[in-house]
């Protein structure tokens, strides 16, 4: 049978396309007295010829229905490109002997790892050129980057199908020769110090890293030696080196519990000791100072505290921050006479600096309301230099030097933003909504200086799972929108961490509607102030922020003009019940466990594909990934297909599925600029926003 009732796709044109309508083959899910109709359960079917026809219909029709946005599409992809400086260098850091750093050049897709020794001025050394790994694969992505210990062999891992499935090789930098071994289905890396033993973590077939190998250079790896098996499926493996380089750390965590190993690095054919066993519910992880573990536990501290333990005794632990309940502690970083410690309070990143020896404590000032802060590349333990990032909604990324004790800073790089922009030609403000159970949700926005309120366009982004705190971050790529007097929101919802752990708590499990209820609360106060209406306002999210769209357009369509929902993760409770999938069994701290009948309903209450009714939807975008590991491409192609059947307007509905990638779309950096120049072109075809700029 054919997978569509439609017309031929072949050379269709926006006046003669119809969309494919996939056939339905009648599948019955049945669990606690409940079944559940799937008539596109058969688009799991990979291997079948028909899916792969009915994905190309698809995408035959998007690309009929929007070829009438080419030339937009192409004003959008040039103004976008226009911002970038093509060929730009990053800021290089010290590390040993060497400076560090990589570069673009222009017409190139990929970055260029490079290094000088001793000096700036010195010849440069290409380390590694992802674009000539690059050549002859519709995708690229490198994984593990890692210099050994004497500087002279690289390590590095590729992905040429975006499964996210990583191969490893070994380049020496002195003859440029590779190692005769490659490692395949590899994850995280870990040179031991004495530059011949490295250790790698390998994924199963669900891609979960679960073996810790031991690795000799130049030997076969099928002699390798196998240190560590995660047998539970909740966890994930990782191995990571301290900054200090003294120590290898084993990390074994699931959503809400974990467990650390350590190995002298100096000794890297010794055994692996615990730090303290897992115990549920209890997440820690580990820095490491001369002979102190610093320990970053939620143990009887929802927000997390800080304690250390002797490295001689690492059990016995003691308390150096107190938990509070108003400032959520995220993250420490030790080097030689100071801790650096970032949190979160009322919304906002910090970062405060303490000095070991006289425990005196400062807090690093930014000068804007909203902001997003992240530590840099800081190799060198033996530091009293800080590097970190730090960008707004107004300010493009920046990278500052910080003297720990002259309490200075030393802007070493504003990303350059071509064609003259202008940050006070920008305004950004957060705002707050109040949700059904009181709750004060805070609320991005930004937009050019001028802009009336009114029935202004507004697109409006959000996540709210596993913890993300959405970043109020620069994108040089959203000045087409802005330029064009689009709005630009985020809501900042819980199932996110940006209000501290609670209002992650307060997201998930049987919480989880309040993603949902948050978002809508958002939407309806940017209504309500003047900002814009229902005609014009446009939202999207990606992957768990895709399965946020598909709720909210079925709790309440009628807010929205158009969504956009990139790889959305939508068929909960099928994908949650498989445990043959990808992620699966990890996610069940998540959302919960469908097994269990409470949370199958709840879980089926908001599930966005099982709740597709007979009614009026706003405009939609949904996009897929052919090889995506994370959320399986027949996820949004089955919500499709489903809507199509089902949905009483006449509003546009497309599928694009990009056939050669995974989770994150196209890989090289003009192909990246070319999707998103598709969906504004999207949106501003839906807002009716002529091409010019505002």
């Amino acid at each position: 049978m054919s997978p569509l009732t439609a017309n031929s796709h072949d050379n269709l044109d926006r006046g003669t396309a119809s969309p494919p309508i996939a056939a339905q083959h009648r599948y019955v899910h049945q669990l606690h007295d409940d079944e559940r109709i799937d008539d596109y359960f058969w688009l799991r079917e990979r291997d079948n010829p028909e899916v792969i026809a009915y994905l190309e219909a698809e995408n035959a029709y998007t690309e009929a229905i929007m070829q009438h946005t080419e030339s937009l599409q192409t004003k959008l992809y040039e103004e976008m490109l226009s911002r970038i400086q093509e060929d730009d260098l990053s800021v290089p850091y010290r590390w040993g002997e060497f400076y560090y750093y990589t570069r673009t050049e222009s017409g190139k897709a990929y970055p260029i790892h490079c290094r000088k020794p001793r000096s700036l001025d010195a010849p440069e050394e290409v380390l590694l050129d992802q674009n000539e790994l690059a050549q002859g694969n519709e995708y690229f992505s490198l994984g593990v980057l890692e210099v050994s210990p004497s500087h002279q062999i690289l390590a590095y891992s590729t992905d040429t199908t975006g499964a996210e499935r990583y191969t490893l090789f070994f380049l020496d930098l002195t003859t440029r020769k590779l190692y005769s071994e490659s490692i395949p289905d590899t994850a995280s890396f870990a040179w031991g110090n004495d530059n011949q033993t490295v250790f790698y973590a390998q994924i199963d077939s669900a891609n979960r890293p679960y073996k810790l190998f031991r690795h000799q250079l130049d030997s076969d790896p099928n002699t390798d030696e196998l240190l560590f098996h995660e047998a539970d499926d909740a966890y994930f493996l990782g191995i990571d080196k301290t900054r200090s380089e003294a120590y290898l750390l084993l990390g074994l965590g699931s959503k809400i519990t974990s467990e650390v190993h350590y190995l002298d690095a100096n000794n890297p054919t010794a055994d692996f000791r615990v730090i303290r066993p897992r115990q549920v519910g209890i997440e820690y992880e580990v820095e490491h100072h001369t002979d102190t573990f610093y320990i970053l536990t939620n143990e009887n501290a929802l927000n997390f505290k800080l304690m250390k333990a002797s490295v001689n005794d690492p059990k016995q632990w003691e308390t150096v921050i107190e938990h509070r309940e108003d400032v959520f502690l995220m993250g420490v970083s030790a080097f030689t006479d100071h801790l650096v410690i970032y949190d979160r309070e009322s919304g906002v990143p910090n970062i405060r600096v303490r000095k070991l020896s006289t425990e005196e404590e400062h807090t690093i000032t930014f000068p804007e309301p909203t902001y997003e802060v992240s530590e840099s590349a800081n190799p060198d333990f033996n530091t009293k230099t800080l590097r970190f990032g730090y960008t707004s909604l107004v300010t493009p990324g920046s990278i500052f030097d910080y003297d720990l004790d002259a309490k200075t800073r030393e802007l070493k790089k504003e990303t350059p933003v071509l064609g003259g922009y202008d940050r006070a030609n920008y305004k950004s403000e957060r705002l707050e909504a109040i949700a059904p159970d009181g709750a004060k949700i805070p609320l991005s926005i930004v937009y050019k200086a001028g802009i009336d309120r009114g029935s202004n366009p507004l697109l409006m982004t959000g996540y709210g799972s596993y913890g993300f705190s959405y970043p109020d971050s620069f994108s040089s790529a959203r000045l087409a929108l802005l330029d064009r007097g689009v709005i630009l929101a985020i809501a900042h919802i819980r199932g996110g961490s940006e209000l501290g752990r609670k209002w992650y708590e307060d997201g998930k499990f049987l919480h989880k509607q309040n993603t949902f209820s948050d978002f809508i609360a958002c939407a309806e106060t940017l209504i309500q102030q003047g900002w814009t209406d229902s005609e014009h306002l446009a939202i999207s999210g990606g992957s768990a922020g895709g399965l946020l769209i598909g709720a909210v357009i079925n709790q309440r369509p009628e807010l929205f003009k158009s969504a956009i929902a990139q790889v959305p993760f939508v068929d909960v409770v099928t994908t949650i019940l498989d445990d043959s999938l990808p992620l699966t069994v990890t996610e069940w701290e998540e959302w919960g466990n469908p097994s269990d009948r409470e949370f199958y309903f709840y879980m089926k209450s908001y599930s966005p594909y099982d709740n597709v009714a007979e009614k009026a939807y706003p405009a939609l975008l949904i996009t897929a990934g052919l090889n995506d590991p994370r959320v399986s491409y027949w996820e949004p192609a089955k919500w499709t297909a489903k809507l199509r059947a089902l949905k009483t307007d006449s509003n546009v509905l497309l599928l694009k599925t990009n056939m050669g990638a995974g989770h994150g779309g196209a890989s090289g950096r003009y192909e990246r600029l070319k999707e998103i120049a598709f969906e504004y072109a999207f949106l501003l075809d839906q807002w009716q926003v002529e091409s010019g700029v505002f």
